[in-house]
């Protein structure tokens, strides 16, 4: 299934037109609300003020409440927007944004305001996206889940249980151990006083993908497939498969995983380093990754930068609403990302 999604985070509404959906379907919205739920932004201090509804409106696609199979699109009104923040810094280009790049790439006629496409406030329809591919994924007995793996050098406990790991969809703070969920939270606000920000990262895990499924070929890796979808989620600047980076550190006795036949004639491995792909192709264990999230670049501080009216050194400090940490929120987008990846794999549309 394909998307394209569209919209300003200061503009009247943003969407997603997602192509391919099977025709039939009946869709859950209860259950796509509840996903956009975990998004969404204003519920506490840990997260920017801004407060929106995020109650998705479609506008194609479904008749008499199951999917036609033609393009199906949605909206999300912005209810929130405090526009006049930005009007004083629109010439200047905030470090660690798109605002440079977009000015040269548009010839500065792109939306300033709140980082215009840019922004993560379009992450809310991928998650729409998402919740409608992981229904039709759930016919298929694929499951995803995701908890935060670390925010500033804070770890989580590691995840080796599905019914644990899918649980944490339930959590206010979506992390396996609580304890450290509370570090974390800790080190968020510490920063947030400090007028600055912290980055982290999400472990994300498929369940049910069986083996055989991709190819070695540009376009066609699993891994490949699953990162163009994930580097498309804003702030998120590495992807790692099974062990990731660690590899650098161990033996090849360390990093294969044994195989095994078990009891139903299946096989599988002892381990996952793998992250459940070999040669681009799926193995049958569960895919699994991480990705890094950089600390969000709105901050209070005082930054250098450049006026790109003047083309001239300049200093910024931004006043508005933004994330001390976009990591808790961004976990249900990465489910999200991770779901259209899974259908792509899956050839499904």
């Amino acid at each position: 299934m394909k998307y394209s999604i569209f919209g300003e985070s200061h503009g009247p509404a943003i969407g997603v037109v997602l192509e391919g959906v099977p025709s039939g379907f009946e869709l859950d919205m209860e259950a796509v609300q509840k996903e956009l739920d975990r998004r969404r932004p204003g519920k506490s201090t840990l997260s920017t003020a801004r407060k929106e509804t995020d109650v998705p409106k479609i506008l194609s696609g479904v008749f008499q409440g199951r999917t036609t199979g033609t393009p199906l699109c949605a909206v999300i009104e912005n209810e929130d927007q405090h526009s006049g923040d930005y009007e004083a810094t629109k010439h200047l280009a905030r470090p660690g944004h798109a605002d440079w790049p977009a000015h040269v790439r548009y010839e500065g006629f792109n939306d300033y305001r709140g980082g215009g496409h840019f922004s993560g406030r379009l992450t809310a329809p991928l998650v729409f996206a998402g919740a409608v591919a992981k229904q039709i994924l759930a016919q298929k007995g694929i499951e995803i889940g995701a908890h935060i793996s670390s925010i500033y050098g804070i770890n989580d406990a590691v995840a080796e249980d599905k019914d644990a790991l899918l649980a944490v969809a339930e959590k206010e703070f979506p992390v396996l151990d609580d304890a450290c969920g509370e570090e974390m939270r800790q080190a968020i606000l510490e920063a947030k006083e400090e007028r600055d920000s912290v980055g982290g990262s999400i472990e994300c895990m498929v369940f049910g993908l069986p083996a055989g499924l991709g190819s070695p070929d540009f376009g066609l890796n699993v891994e490949g497939v699953f990162s163009q979808h994930l580097f498309a989620v804003p702030a998120v600047k590495a992807v790692g498969f099974g062990a990731g980076a660690a590899f650098s550190l161990m033996r090849g006795s360390e990093a294969n995983d044994p195989l095994y036949v078990d009891d139903d004639g299946t096989v599988r491995a002892e381990q996952n380093n793998a992250g459940g792909v070999n040669g681009g192709i799926t193995n049958g264990m569960p895919v699994v990754f991480e990705v890094t999230m950089r600390p969000t670049p709105s901050i209070a501080r005082t930054q250098f930068t450049v006026d790109m009216e003047k083309m001239e050194n300049a200093e910024l400090e931004l006043k508005g609403r933004h994330d001390p940490c976009v990591v808790h929120r961004a976990v249900p987008v990465i489910e999200a990302a991770a779901a259209l990846a899974a259908c792509d794999v899956l050839d499904i549309g």
